[in-house]
């Protein structure tokens, strides 16, 4: 069994890991537990004071909840796990404020102007609300709390989560014609290129990104290449919609699994016992 690392973005939300020797049952609950059961913060009250704006006051808490909020999972709890028992303390949400006012001009209302009350806790920045026109202003208190992906997607901490099998792509030089170069022009993911040195032959340049369409395959007369997969070998990728780190979510899937199979050994040795 092995885990390694091929690509972890600069800010931390990209990941691109390989997985091997794990039965793909284990990776495909990987999955599933991030996009269903990793807790993250997201709005989910919202008091509008005033809204003389375009959007009906249901649009406006929709775009606010839809909008990514950093996450400390160390300072916050669930609601259903708060002493408050979910009627709202510091220990279980964080409320943000938002007062704009357009004066002599249209003004645009981002994601930025989101103020927290809690410095640690971010707004993902740039994420439009509300265009005001002249005159016009918005003012509301905004709450966020932590969920899980299974009671609404805006507690998904990844936009993306998703695994395949390693490809392989099997050439046949032998076969291959010199002057040929149909599976080089048309592979959609361009993992496929023309080489002269030391003798003209076709080159892999990046089989991780190859999606196994198959094209290459039917547009060679030849039968000089061939694509399969290994099914003992996993793609695993996450992009984080910025609540966690994309390495962060790995762990604490992992670690909401393990306390899942540990639990279950427990009921089943309390009823054998």
């Amino acid at each position: 069994m092995n885990i390694e690392i091929l690509e972890l973005s600069d800010d931390g939300l990209d990941l691109k890991v390989l997985i091997e020797g794990f039965p793909k049952e284990y990776v495909n609950a990987l999955r599933r537990i991030i996009l269903a059961e990793i807790p993250t913060l997201a709005i989910d009250d919202v008091w509008i004071v005033k809204n003389s704006g375009p959007l009906y006051d249901e649009i406006i808490a929709h775009r606010l909840g839809l909008i990514p909020i950093t996450t400390d999972l160390e300072s916050y709890v669930l609601p259903d796990e708060c002493e408050c028992e979910g009627e709202g303390c510091p220990q279980c949400q964080v409320a943000f404020i938002l007062e704009k006012q357009a004066e002599n001009e249209d003004l645009m209302v981002y994601s930025d102007d989101l103020i927290s009350e809690d410095e640690k806790i971010k707004v993902a920045k740039k994420a439009p609300i509300v265009k005001l026109a002249s005159g016009q202003s918005i003012v509301l208190e905004a709450y966020a709390k932590l969920g899980i992906g299974s009671e609404h997607a805006k507690w998904q901490p990844a936009g993306t989560c998703t695994y395949k099998y390693m490809p392989e792509i099997n050439l046949r030089a032998d076969l291959c014609e010199e002057s040929c170069k149909e599976c080089v022009e048309q592979c959609p993911r361009d993992i496929l290129e023309r080489v002269e040195d030391p003798f003209p032959s076709i080159a892999i340049k990046n089989i991780e990104e190859c999606t196994m369409c198959k094209v290459c395959e039917e547009v060679c007369d030849f039968g000089a290449i061939n694509i399969s997969w290994d099914d003992s070998v996993f793609i695993f990728r996450i992009e984080s919609t910025g609540a966690l780190p994309a390495l962060e979510i790995l762990n604490k899937a992992v670690e909401i699994l393990k306390e899942k199979a540990n639990d279950l050994l427990t009921k089943i040795q309390n009823e054998v016992e």
